[in-house]
């Protein structure tokens, strides 16, 4: 997708001019130093005129790439990793967060040597770039001054709890929930979380599984006997489809806006989608694939008898205690439920993203929750009100590695990070992004969720999850 090509761009041109060390004398390293300088710089006018210098099919989104500055803060280089005269990758760290990334820059041989590529992949917190921990009176105080810094950059808006075996010790809004109207965020407000729903699907299945109604190992096929397209019945498994290894692929691109407004039933998707092939041998690698998550609540419905959104509620949110989560459509009102902002397209200005979100969040996501319920689920899981402990930890540890760092499980992402294992999953979208991690070890839960673009929740949960102490 464009944005996410141009983070990447962006993320790559950025690295090495906050460097303090010396780089290699090749026109890679020269291109990268010189991007770096326009981009920290913070002018506006230096970072377009290098574009129309160096980069030029890139100078017309100059909004965007601007706006991606402010965002961040620029970026400050780490180390080389691979150099040769065309070609360098290294190391960089977001000066607006706690985020790594490998880069990649390539140039043309030839003089004056025009950026032919910019690529940055985010990367695990690298072990010799340890994040020092802190006592949690320390980490709770640095919290709350960065929390209070990035709402005051409009960089955050959105609701903040961390809890320590079971009892809050950090909880905080911040910013408006509707801007027209003026109103506050608040604890209690309901945001859009995206992928976040994945776990209450994955809880869902799960919850079949335990009952013997799903075998793991089956292939689609088997409760779904009039599946559109036979190969993909035959060969992708339950297991697959929970860690997004069945080539399944995603639903989100042209044909999704062409029908956004008429995707209204899982089945409408299928209905749309069915006679897509595979992307890949299932198995055979990891690739986030929305399309699975989906098929994984028409398994439900059918295994069930009841309509996914009735399971879920029946079996996930009231066991847990969450009041405030559903996916009810968007033409209904729904209190406290804030408007999601949007910068994409370009644009100084935030927007409501309300043009992109469709008619209904699915077993892929697009619901919404509240920190608290997200806290009342997170309980919930690890008292085992959801699954048997058997379950629980079967549906908790990672199974697949992903190219962010961690494993994926079922529906959720297993990481160990500075020494403390989380597992949790997030969720963004234009105008949405919401985070959960869960610590067994350390007894800490985070909770983060936010009306605005990604990341702005999951930096703030990474800030607390690096700081906190280990137990």
């Amino acid at each position: 997708m464009k944005p996410r090509l141009l983070f990447a761009v962006f993320f790559a041109a950025a690295l090495l001019c906050a460097a303090q060390t010396k780089f290699p004398d090749t026109p890679a390293a020269l291109q990268f130093s010189a991007w770096l300088d326009a981009f920290n710089s913070g002018d506006r006018a230096v970072l377009l005129a290098y574009l129309q210098k160096n980069n030029p099919s890139h100078a017309a989104d100059i909004d965007q790439e601007f706006g991606f500055r402010t965002q961040t803060g620029g970026f400050d280089f780490k180390k080389v990793e691979e150099s040769a005269p065309t070609r360098l990758t290294g190391v960089v760290k977001e000066r607006g967060s706690d985020q790594f990334a490998r880069f990649t820059i390539e140039v043309e041989p030839a003089e004056p040597h025009r950026i032919k590529e910019l690529d940055l992949r985010a990367i695990p917190l690298p072990a010799e770039f340890p994040m020092p921990r802190l006592s949690q009176d320390a980490a709770l105080a640095a919290l709350r001054v960065e929390a209070e810094k990035a709402a005051a950059a409009d960089r955050f808006s959105g609701a903040l709890l961390v809890v320590k075996d079971g009892k809050p010790v950090f909880t905080a809004a911040y910013g408006l929930a509707d801007r027209e109207k003026k109103i506050s965020n608040k604890l209690d407000t309901r945001f859009r979380i995206g992928s976040m729903n994945k776990m209450f699907t994955a809880v869902s299945v799960l919850r079949l599984v335990q009952a013997g109604k799903i075998k793991l190992t089956d292939p689609l096929g088997k409760y779904l006997a009039d599946y559109p397209n036979q190969d993909v019945a035959s060969k992708v498994t339950i297991h697959h489809l929970l860690t997004h290894s069945g080539g399944t692929g995603d639903f989100f691109g042209p044909q999704f806006d062409a029908h956004r407004l008429e995707l209204r039933t899982l089945q409408d998707y299928v209905k749309l989608y069915g006679q897509r092939g595979l992307e890949f041998e299932p198995g055979s690698r990891w690739a986030y694939s929305n399309y699975g998550f989906l098929l994984l609540g028409v398994l439900i419905e059918k295994v069930s008898g009841q309509n996914y959104y009735d399971y879920v509620l029946e079996h996930v949110y009231k066991p847990a205690g969450m009041t405030s989560t559903a996916s009810l459509s968007e033409d209904q009102a729904v209190p406290d439920r804030s408007v999601g902002y949007t910068k994409s397209g370009g644009g100084d200005a935030w927007k409501p993203n309300t043009d992109t979100l469709p008619w209904r969040g699915t077993s892929a996501g697009g619901g919404y929750s509240t920190v608290e319920d997200l806290l009342r689920f997170a309980n919930a899981l690890q008292n085992h009100k959801l699954l048997d402990a058997r379950h629980t930890e079967l549906l908790t540890t990672g199974k697949m590695d992903t190219p962010m760092g961690g494993k994926y499980a079922y529906g959720f992402i297993d990481l160990t990070s500075g020494g403390v294992r989380c597992f949790g999953h997030g969720g963004g979208a234009p105008g949405m992004n919401g985070d959960l991690r869960i610590c067994p070890q350390s007894g800490y839960v985070i909770a983060a969720l936010a009306n605005l673009d990604p990341p702005a929740a999951q930096r703030i949960a990474d800030f607390a999850a690096n700081r906190l102490p280990e137990k």
